[in-house]
C-alpha cells in the first residue's frame, strides 16, 4: 500500500486564500491523484494542487501554509496534525518516485570525468611518448645521444680518438649494420656493461673489450648484444619513460631535453647491469650480421660469468666474412693507447 493510498479517504478542514491579497475562506481538504483537492463546505472543488509541487512556507510551525508555487499566488493554512502530517509523508513518497532528469546528466558527466581520468593515467603517457617518438628527426636523435654520451664519459673517461682507429671503428660499424648505416662506435676506457646502446645509434663500447681476445667477433658480439637489448625499446623511449611526461612534451614541442635530465639517465645507465637481450633475438642479430656466436660467449663468460644461452649457431659449418683487416682490428684494440 502507498502513502497515497493510506490517506486517500482523509479529510480536513483549512483556510485558502485564492490570491494574495485575497480573503481567507473557509475549505475542506482531500487528496486526488497525486493532488490536494480544495473544496468549498458544498464538495465543489475551487482547486487542485499538484502534492509534490507544494511548498511550505513555515517548516516546522504549525498552522503550516503551505503555497502551490514559488510566487505563492495562494496560500493554505493547515492545523490539523494528522493532514499535515499526511501532506508531508504523501510529498515525499511522490518526490522519490518521479524521475529526476538531472540525476542521468549528473551520472554521465561522473562517467566522462573518471574516463578521462583513465586516459590521461594509462592512455595519454603512452599515446605522447609513442608520437614525439614518431616525430624526432635523426638528426635530433643523434643530438641527444651525443650530448647523452658526454654524461656517460663523466664516469667512463673520456672516447679514445685516432684518426685510424676512428676509420676503423666506421668500418666495424658498417660491417655490422650495413653500408648506409648511421650508427657510430665510440671506445671509452672503463664501461662496467661492456656496451651501451645510446640514442642516435650510438654505441658506447668499453676498451677493455677489445683486450679479451684477437679475435674481432668477441667486440662485435658486445656490440650487437648491447643493439639486441634495444630492438624493442628505443633508448630514446627509456630515457623518456624514466624522465617523465613533462619532459616527453618539452622535446613534442621544443625539440630540447633539460641538461638535468640527460645527466640523470646517464648515471641511471651507468648504475645498472647490463642489458640482457632475449636469447632468440641475440642468436638471430648475430646471425643477421654473420658473427658466430662462440667467441662472444666465452668473452661474455669469461667477463661475467654468465654464459648466455643462444642455441645452435646458425652459422656452424659456415664461413663467415672477415670482420675487419688485421691493420684496422690492430687500429683498433690500440686506439686508447695512443
Amino acid at each position: 500500500m502507498t502513502a497515497l493510498d493510506r490517506y486517500v479517504r482523509l479529510e480536513s478542514e483549512a483556510l485558502w486564500r485564492s490570491e494574495p491579497e485575497g480573503q481567507r475562506r473557509d475549505v475542506t481538504l482531500s487528496f486526488g491523484d497525486a493532488t490536494l483537492v480544495i473544496a468549498d463546505a458544498t464538495g465543489r472543488p475551487l482547486a487542485h494542487w499538484s502534492l509534490p509541487a507544494l511548498i511550505r512556507q513555515n517548516p516546522e510551525e504549525t498552522p503550516a501554509i503551505y503555497a502551490p508555487d514559488e510566487e505563492a499566488s495562494e496560500i493554505l493554512e493547515i492545523a490539523d496534525i494528522t493532514m499535515i502530517d499526511a501532506i508531508e509523508e504523501v510529498r515525499k513518497a511522490l518526490a522519490k518516485s518521479r524521475p529526476h532528469p538531472g540525476t542521468l546528466r549528473h551520472w554521465l558527466t561522473a562517467g566522462l570525468i573518471v574516463v578521462t581520468l583513465l586516459l590521461a593515467i594509462f592512455w595519454l603517457p603512452g599515446a605522447l611518448t609513442r608520437q614525439t617518438l614518431a616525430v624526432v628527426p635523426a638528426p635530433k636523435r643523434m643530438e641527444i645521444g651525443t650530448k647523452l654520451l658526454g654524461y656517460v664519459q663523466e664516469e667512463t673517461g673520456a672516447a679514445c680518438q685516432s684518426p685510424r682507429a676512428n676509420a676503423a671503428a666506421g668500418r666495424l660499424a658498417r660491417r655490422l649494420f650495413g653500408p648506409q648505416t648511421a650508427a657510430r662506435i665510440i671506445v671509452v676506457p672503463a664501461l662496467a656493461q661492456g656496451a651501451l646502446a645510446l640514442p642516435g645509434s650510438i654505441v658506447a663500447l668499453d676498451y677493455g673489450v677489445l683486450q679479451l681476445s684477437d679475435d674481432p667477433a668477441v667486440a662485435a658480439g658486445f656490440i650487437l648484444a648491447a643493439r639486441a637489448s634495444v630492438l624493442h625499446m628505443d633508448p630514446l623511449e627509456a630515457l623518456l619513460q624514466q624522465a617523465g611526461l613533462g619532459t616527453t612534451f618539452r622535446l613534442l614541442t621544443t625539440g630540447e631535453i633539460p641538461d638535468a635530465i640527460l645527466r640523470d639517465n646517464a648515471a641511471t645507465l651507468l648504475a645498472g647491469p647490463a642489458a640482457t637481450p632475449d636469447a632468440a633475438v641475440l642468436s638471430q642479430t648475430l646471425a643477421a650480421a654473420q658473427i658466430p656466436q662462440g667467441p662472444y660467449l666465452a668473452a661474455a663468460d669469461a667477463r661475467s660469468g654468465n654464459m648466455p644461452d643462444l642455441g645452435p649457431d646458425p652459422l656452424d659449418g659456415q664461413t663467415a666474412p672477415l670482420i675487419l683487416t688485421d691493420s684496422d682490428w690492430v687500429s683498433l684494440q690500440n686506439i686508447c693507447n695512443i
